[in-house]
C-alpha cells in the first residue's frame, strides 16, 4: 500500500496523531433473523471524536463545514458554519439516531457547565451520521444515551478501532462492508511540518466504482451480491494542529472531495456527505459575560507555503481512511440475513502487485 501514497503518515496513521485527539466507540450489536421494527436486529453503534481532554464548552476550538451534498440529516453544523468554533465532541451515529445521539451530548455537556441556558448561553451539539438500515433495525434507534456516554467515557488517543465498530457497525463501502476509517499525514517541513488527521464512517459507492490509487480493482473483483446502491453517505472528520481559521480550516474541508473521488465517489443524488474540521493549535475562550474570545496564538508564517503542504495531506488522509475502513472491516449479517462481505484483501493485494505505478 506504502506505494500509492506520496506524504508520510503520522505514527499511528490516525486521527488521534494530532496531539489531543480522542476517539470512543460504543458498538450496539444483537439480535438475529428477520427484522422485527423497533426491536432487533441491531448492527449500529456511535462513534465520538474530542479534540481535547478539556472542558469543550468552556474551551472551544476553531472549526469549519462543508456540504458536499446535502442529502443527511446533521445536527449543529449551520452554527459551526456561522461561529467558526466548536463547543462539543463530534459524535457520528446512524440517520434516524441523530436527535437521541445530540440529546445525550446536550446532557454530557450540562453535567460539566450546569450554568448553560441559565446564566451564559445554551448548547450546539454536533452530530453526523449515515443510513445503516440495511443492516439494522434503524426504527429501534437502539443507539441510548449510555452507549454515547460510554463512547465519550472510553475516547482514548492512541490506535483507533475501524472497520465494522462505533457508528460504522453497519454501513457499507463500494458494495462491501465499511465502517470507521482513520489515517494521517505530516507535511513537509518546508511546509510547517504539522499533522492532519482523518476519520471517516463509509457508507457510499457501487462495487465497479471502487479504486485503489486509481486503479480499478473494482471492475476485476467478483462484486458481492445484492449489488450496493447508488446513493449513499459519508461523514468526513479532519484534525490538524496547523494554526488554522475557520476559512482556512473550509479550504482544507473542500478538499476531502478529492480524496473521495480517488476512491471512486461520484457523489450521487441521493447521498449526504459532509466534512468537519477543526484545529487544536488554539482554543476559544467561553465568557458568561462576552462573547467568546479567541486566545492568543501564532497563526500560519506563510499561508501559501503552509496550505500547499496541509491541501494534499487532507486529499491522501482522506483517500487511504476511506479504504483503511474497507480493509479493515469483517463481514457483518444483520436483520432479515442481509449480508455486507469483507472486501478479498488477497485478491485486491494480487491486483496491485500486478498494476503498474
Amino acid at each position: 500500500m506504502e506505494a500509492l501514497w506520496r506524504l508520510l503518515p503520522g505514527p499511528l496513521n490516525a486521527i488521534t496523531d494530532v496531539a489531543g485527539v480522542r476517539v470512543g466507540h460504543a458498538t450496539v450489536c444483537f439480535g438475529e433473523g428477520a427484522l422485527a421494527p423497533g426491536k432487533g436486529p441491531a448492527r449500529t453503534g456511535v462513534t465520538t471524536i474530542l479534540p481535547h481532554a478539556g472542558n469543550l464548552f468552556r474551551e472551544k476550538v476553531v472549526a469549519a463545514v462543508h456540504t458536499i451534498n446535502g442529502y443527511g440529516k446533521a445536527c449543529g453544523f449551520e452554527q459551526v458554519r456561522e461561529l467558526g468554533e466548536l463547543e462539543t465532541p463530534i459524535a457520528l451515529t446512524n440517520t434516524l439516531n441523530v436527535w437521541r445521539v445530540a440529546d445525550a451530548l446536550v446532557d454530557y455537556a450540562l453535567h460539566t457547565n450546569p450554568d448553560i441556558g441559565i446564566a451564559t448561553s445554551t448548547i450546539n451539539p454536533v452530530v453526523g451520521e449515515c443510513n445503516d438500515g440495511y443492516l439494522n433495525d434503524i426504527q429501534g434507534r437502539h443507539v441510548k444515551a449510555e452507549h454515547v456516554h460510554a463512547a465519550l467515557a472510553s475516547a482514548a488517543s492512541g490506535p483507533v478501532s475501524e472497520g465494522a465498530v462505533g457508528a460504522g457497525a453497519g454501513t457499507t463501502c463500494y458494495g462491501w462492508k465499511g465502517g470507521i476509517g482513520t489515517a494521517s499525514r505530516v507535511t513537509p517541513a518546508e511546509a510547517g511540518g504539522f499533522l492532519v488527521g482523518v476519520l471517516v464512517q463509509t457508507n457510499f459507492g457501487r462495487p465497479e466504482e471502487l479504486r485503489f490509487g486509481g486503479w480499478p480493482v473494482g471492475q476485476i473483483l467478483r462484486a458481492p451480491a445484492p449489488a450496493a446502491p447508488a446513493h449513499g453517505s459519508v461523514m468526513v472528520v479532519l484534525a490538524t494542529d496547523a494554526p488554522l481559521d475557520a476559512r482556512q480550516l473550509h479550504r482544507l474541508c473542500v478538499r476531502a472531495e478529492a480524496g473521495l473521488a480517488r476512491t471512486g465517489a461520484t457523489i450521487g443524488h441521493g447521498s449526504g456527505e459532509f466534512v468537519i474540521a477543526f484545529s487544536t493549535a488554539r482554543r476559544i475562550c467561553h465568557a458568561a459575560s462576552a462573547f467568546p474570545i479567541a486566545m492568543p496564538g501564532p497563526g500560519l508564517a506563510n499561508e501559501a507555503v503552509a496550505l500547499e503542504g496541509l491541501l494534499p495531506a487532507v486529499v491522501e488522509a482522506v483517500e487511504e481512511a476511506v479504504l483503511n475502513s474497507l480493509c479493515t472491516a469483517e463481514a457483518v449479517v444483520g436483520r432479515d440475513g442481509h449480508i455486507r462481505h469483507a472486501l478479498p484483501l488477497a485478491q485486491v493485494r494480487q491486483l496491485l502487485g500486478s498494476a503498474s505505478y
